[in-house]
């Protein structure tokens, strides 16, 4: 922190954080065959899970212009409809589909949070420039920039994560989608090193959004839109910055006024390590349940059970779920559930429902499943405790398990087995077990979204990776929409 006197108005040397993150997005030369491949899935889950929510309404009347008629003809189109907007709207758009479900990639560290949200910012933007290219006479951006360009704000969001709790002082992760989104961003618009510090200096100074609606008893569905909302604001931050417009050198450090004295307990920014293709090589992939990743283990384990006891659910004394201390303090809730966000942020509801049914979509956080009263039932009988050993593995960096255990106890004394998974198929230690499942996700997503011959044609283009390479980002998206 700097001790300066307040009153001087010398303008400082910029926050290494900022000259980090500029400078990584500008001479990134990155070359993890590993990192590319995975990226490909990443794209591939990420509009999964965006074809996916638009079977919502709650979703969908989000979606299109700010109000009526503010379209932009050749503008960024948004996948799975006919909506042709503003890049900054269209970045809103996509980032509200993209996590309505809670169904997209993450990443758990000191901070967790999903570096796919900033697929919205970075495919409506790739969009807009490529058409605007063609308009020009110029060749459309290919997909393997997308590609490197979700590697790179991938890394950003999680290296600052890995050391940095932003939510014990209250704010909430999409602080970091902005981060990273308006880095890469404005190198897309083409922004040189001084103006993406800039902009990323504004990212900074704008703040960050409380957690109240991740957190009883206010949970909603704001956390469904909220990376969209982040994602968009970074569009606009880089669009500004490639105005000329000043940036603020001193952002996190300075002296009673910065990010850090504001909102971080007056603590910098600490970095463990630099940036390269370390988050999408390790990206975690809900593949299998659209459930908070904190529980995906404990729905796996649930899962696993559901033969021992569907049959025996009235004889059932306690379930007792053992879990890392962030699912303790995230999703340990009682009480009431208002809404599908407020389920979907519960453990004892993540784990009650595939022990009933022997399955979990998410239809089941809507009211119809809700209601059935075996649910809360179960969840009334459920004890939920932090075991230690996997808070340690969570955070170990040769590890980043996520591991959960249950044992379901029976009035006559009587229980299951006590079974425990540390991580869940979307991990990297099972990648080989999970990418078949992937990508039968994407197809079942976009089935009965897009036309047979558009199906087939994504289908093929994503089973080679070279050719999705350098295929234009135009024909790409016009592959997406209807």
């Amino acid at each position: 922190m700097s001790g300066a006197d307040l009153r001087v108005a010398v303008r400082p040397a910029p926050d290494q954080a900022l000259i980090d993150i500029a400078d990584f997005v500008c001479n990134f030369k990155e070359d993890s065959g590993l990192a590319r491949s995975t990226a490909r899935y990443c794209l591939m889950d990420t509009l999964a899970c965006g074809f996916q929510a638009l079977d919502y309404p709650a979703c969908t009347r989000l979606l299109g212009p700010v109000v009526p008629g503010a379209t932009l003809p050749g503008g960024a189109r948004v996948p799975g409809t006919a909506h042709e907007l503003d890049p900054v709207n269209a970045a809103f758009n996509i980032g509200a589909m993209i996590r309505w479900l809670d169904f997209n990639d993450t990443w758990l560290a000191a901070e967790w949070g999903h570096p796919s949200d900033n697929l919205g910012a970075i495919l409506a933007l790739a969009d807009y420039l490529s058409r605007k290219n063609v308009v020009e006479g110029r060749d459309p951006l290919p997909m393997g920039e997308v590609l490197t360009a979700m590697i790179k704000a991938h890394e950003i969001q999680g290296v600052i994560a890995l050391e940095n709790s932003f939510n014990r002082v209250g704010l909430d992760h999409v602080l970091l989608v902005r981060i990273a989104s308006t880095a890469v961003a404005t190198h897309m618009l083409g922004g040189d090193r001084d103006q993406i510090i800039n902009a990323v200096s504004n990212a900074f100074i704008d703040g960050g959004a409380l957690r109240t609606y991740r957190h009883a008893p206010n949970t909603g569905s704001r956390k469904s839109w909220a990376a969209g909302d982040a994602t968009s604001r970074a569009v606009r931050l880089a669009l500004i910055a490639m105005t000329g417009e000043m940036g603020y050198p001193s952002a996190l450090s300075a002296k009673t006024w910065g990010f850090s004295d504001v909102l971080f307990g007056g603590k910098p920014l600490a970095f463990s390590q630099g940036y390269g293709s370390y988050v999408m090589e390790n990206i975690l992939f809900k593949i299998s349940y659209p459930a908070e990743f904190h529980a995906q283990t404990a729905v796996e384990a649930a899962m696993t059970l559901h033969p021992q006891v569907r049959d025996r659910l009235a004889d059932i004394e306690k379930v007792v779920i053992e879990t890392q201390e962030a699912g303790v303090r995230i999703i340990d809730k009682v009480g009431p559930l208002d809404n599908p966000a407020d389920r979907d942020h519960c453990i004892q509801y993540m784990v009650a429902v595939p022990l009933i049914f022997g399955r979990l979509t998410a239809a089941d956080y809507e009211d119809g499943v809700a209601r059935d009263p075996r649910i809360d039932a179960l969840r009334g009988k459920m004890e939920v405790s932090e075991n230690h050993t996997f808070t340690k593995e969570y955070f170990a960096a040769d590890k980043r398990y996520i591991g959960n255990a249950l044992r379901v106890h029976f009035r006559d004394g009587s229980s299951t087995d006590r079974v425990q998974v540390d991580y869940p198929i979307g991990h990297r230690k099972r990648r080989e077990e999970g990418i078949p499942v992937l990508v039968k996700k994407f197809e079942q997503s976009i089935a009965g979204k897009l036309s047979e011959s558009q199906n087939e044609a994504l289908n093929e283009l994503f089973a080679d990776q070279d050719r999705l390479e350098r295929f234009p980002v135009t024909e790409f998206m016009s592959l997406l929409v209807r």
